[in-house]
């Protein structure tokens, strides 16, 4: 995908199974949006082939999709019922199914009290339950879902993961774009790292991590915690470490040796590196800077 003489996407090949929840990760400007964007025809590829059930995008499978924009798109004037309705009457809902409908989710996530309130006299984070409303009020096969939880506090985030989790849970395909890494290793089957326009990881969760190497062990300890060409001290302080350990090590040689050493564990707690580790090392500067967009 090119953008006059800069080309934003590389090479990037990959595909979303049906039924699965699919992460599409990367910091600021690594081309994410601009994907969806080529797969939803508002953009048109210079090269290669976005494909949708194998055929490109056309207007005829709209009513098959629910897309979530990271920007919103609702009706600001508006009470929240009337946008709604009149969503679900694009969608091929009839006016008192799109009504019912709506009331029912308002109440799900909470906002019933705010059916006929302006859009614009919303909270950010209550818009956003509306536009995610408006997205799935169609039980659509294929959801694509824009930092669907941005801005959220982590109470409404789970309400809101758990929604997503339901859609999948009644057969819908799930292609979701994030920055919280917990809501990846709650609900993502597969995932990309996309940096640069190109794929820097892709499989499934224990693929990526298996991918970076290493494994990590937290330990709560009195003592001195000695050096050992075992392990590298990754963080220390307060009786507590963090650990760094090549996959396959021998951990029980490890706890072996503290205590030969004469250091107290209290705990010792293996894990394979977080995808939070991961997006860090894969991102880096860039994504503390917040470059770019995508």
């Amino acid at each position: 995908m090119d953008f006059g003489d800069t080309t934003v996407i590389h090479d990037l090949s990959f595909d979303v199974r049906r039924g699965e929840t699919f992460g599409f990760l990367g910091s600021n400007g690594s081309g994410k949006t601009t994907t969806l964007r080529a797969l939803l025809g508002i953009y048109r590829p210079t090269a290669g082939r976005l494909l949708i059930d194998g055929t490109p995008f056309n207007p005829d499978y709209a009513n098959r999709l629910g897309y979530l924009p990271e920007e919103r798109g609702l009706y600001k004037k508006e009470s929240v019922i009337d946008v709604m309705t009149y969503f679900g009457r694009l969608k091929g809902l009839d006016k008192h199914s799109a009504q019912t409908w709506s009331l029912q989710y308002l109440e799900r996530v909470e906002i019933g009290d705010k059916a006929k309130t302006r859009v614009d006299k919303l909270s950010g984070g209550q818009q956003q339950k509306v536009q995610l409303g408006v997205t799935i009020m169609n039980n659509p096969e294929l959801l694509i879902l824009d930092e669907p939880t941005k801005g959220f506090d982590p109470v409404n985030r789970r309400l809101l993961m758990d929604i997503i989790d339901e859609q999948r849970a009644a057969g819908a395909t799930v292609l979701m774009v994030t920055h919280q890494m917990e809501e990846v290793e709650r609900l993502c089957d597969r995932i990309i790292l996309l940096k640069d326009g190109a794929a820097r990881a892709y499989g499934t969760v224990t693929e990526v991590q298996e991918e970076f190497g290493g494994l990590t062990i937290t330990l709560d300890y009195s003592g001195r915690l000695p050096t050992s060409d075992a392990y590298t001290i990754a963080s220390q302080g307060g009786g507590h470490a963090v650990l760094s350990v090549d996959t396959g090590a021998d951990l029980a040689g490890i706890l072996r040796g503290l205590m030969d050493a004469g250091v107290t564990v209290s705990r010792f707690e293996p894990r394979r590196r977080s995808l939070d580790d991961i997006f860090v090392e894969v991102y880096g500067d860039e994504a503390a800077r917040g470059e770019g967009s995508d």
